[in-house]
């Protein structure tokens, strides 16, 4: 391999803050919120024009882990700056009512809640202006500059007007491929012991849905034709989910299941990798939409409304931190004595052909713990999102909108507070950081 050696300059420091979140998805969305409100000076980095992570770019369009099937009762459980959003949302008229979620054959369910993806991009925008957040669009991060082994001095970043550096006192990793942690050396993972990744799918809306006649024939019967008429279509995936959405006629389909030629998934931190899903996404997307109208009752007369700017990542890099959460932890509904939050989302496991799920037991949620926000070796960094300290198979929980909105809210809080006691964020007082998420109104359990 021939290489280049880039020549030495001088790089501008742009900007100089307290606190650096990179990354705007849910958990970067709220973990900017929170540290700006606790008073914090607060920068955030989105490579994007606008913000909301795979929930926009991806075009997710429901929020799933806000619910928790408790005792036989779908109750929402992931509130604080979560309730900010879907309180703006609701008057934007950009929310449905939640939608139950059941898998097949099982007792349990849970339930997600669609959104408009228009709205959810304006509400972002002013819950963060109005918290004070200084939020830089088209910013690509690139690297990181160590002031020493263990401390981050600013981050490298490219943008139309060139390279640039960002210098902060705490850093929060909210780019769900765990890119500071990576670069500043933390102790970082990639997949199971095997080195299977979860699969990535893009995702699509349809128009011009006859609502009536796709709910009457029931949502839970589409994988049964896919199983009746796949074989006359090049569907890879045999099971999927398609929703109605916020606005009449309007539907999102996630179904497709993005590999490489010889079925491996692809790696969503690998250029080419992410170079060959965005063109193939797209060609599943015809085909699955083909499907749609040709087998599924209400689509005859449907039409392509949009794919996805990008392809949903769903696994990467997930940081190894002070705890890392486990499968068993998760259906067993945990508790921790150093509380964030809490989750009730299933494990939702996307394997070669299908998506398994598995629903927790018991009370129904388990509690987040601070540690696993704490990577290991870097002393001013906190993470938080689907690149947190877990499993495969516990992050394939956690990895959702509604526990990035309880991991966010908690880094956030975090990081202020390890400002203010000028200590590492491994070493703040819990307690200190409990209260003030309890006073947020974040729920830590009954």
């Amino acid at each position: 391999m021939d290489y280049l050696i880039e020549p030495e300059r001088k790089l501008e420091i742009s900007a100089e803050t307290e606190v650096l979140v990179l990354g705007g998805g849910p958990s970067g969305i709220t973990a900017a919120v929170a540290s700006a409100r606790s008073g914090a000076k607060t920068l955030l980095l989105e490579r994007y024009g606008f913000l909301g992570g795979m929930g926009t770019a991806a075009m997710v369009t429901n929020f799933c882990g806000l619910h928790a099937n408790i005792n036989g009762s779908v109750q929402q459980i992931v509130h604080g700056i979560a309730d900010d959003i879907l309180n703006r949302l609701d008057k934007l008229d950009g929310l449905n009512a939640p939608h139950h979620i059941k898998a097949k054959g099982s007792g349990h369910d849970t339930a997600a809640q669609a959104y408009d993806t228009a709205a959810y991009k304006v509400v972002c925008d002013e819950l963060l202006n109005n918290a004070g957040v200084d939020i830089r669009f088209h910013s690509l991060a690139a690297d990181v500059i160590m002031k020493d082994k263990s401390t981050i001095d600013a981050v490298i970043l490219e943008t139309k007007s060139g390279r640039k550096a960002i210098r902060a006192r705490m850093f929060i990793d909210c780019s769900g491929d765990a890119d500071l942690a990576f670069w500043s050396g933390a102790r970082v993972e990639k997949g199971n012991d095997d080195g299977f990744i979860a699969y990535p799918t893009t995702m699509f809306r349809i128009g011009n849905v006859d609502d009536d006649l796709a709910h009457r024939s029931g949502r839970p019967n589409l994988n049964d034709l896919i199983a009746k008429h796949g074989d006359n279509y090049n569907l890879p995936r045999k099971t999927g989910i398609i929703n109605s959405q916020a606005h009449k006629g309007e539907w999102r389909a996630n179904l497709t299941q993005i590999s490489r030629f010889d079925g491996s998934p692809i790696d969503g931190s690998n250029w080419d990798d992410l170079c060959f899903a965005e063109a193939e996404g797209r060609r599943q997307v015809l085909e699955y939409h083909n499907f749609l109208k040709e087998c599924v009752p209400g689509f005859k007369d449907s039409y392509l409304l949009e794919t996805a700017a990008q392809v949903g990542i769903r696994e990467t890099r997930r940081i190894v931190g002070a705890h890392v959460l486990t499968e068993d932890e998760v259906l067993d509904c945990a508790d921790f004595d150093d509380v964030v939050g809490c989750n009730g989302w299933p494990l939702e496991q996307h394997l070669k052909g299908a998506a398994k799920w598995t629903f927790l037991g018991g009370r129904g949620y388990h509690q987040i713990p601070y540690r696993s926000l704490i990577p290991l070796g870097v002393d001013n960094l906190l993470v938080a999102g689907r690149c947190a300290s877990a499993t495969p198979e516990g992050q394939s929980s956690i990895r959702v909108s509604g526990p990035c909105f309880v991991m966010g809210q908690a880094a956030g809080t975090a990081a202020n507070l390890a400002l203010q006691s000028n200590k590492a964020p491994r070493s703040i007082s819990i307690a200190d950081l409990q209260n003030k998420l309890s006073m947020d109104g974040v729920f830590f359990g009954n």
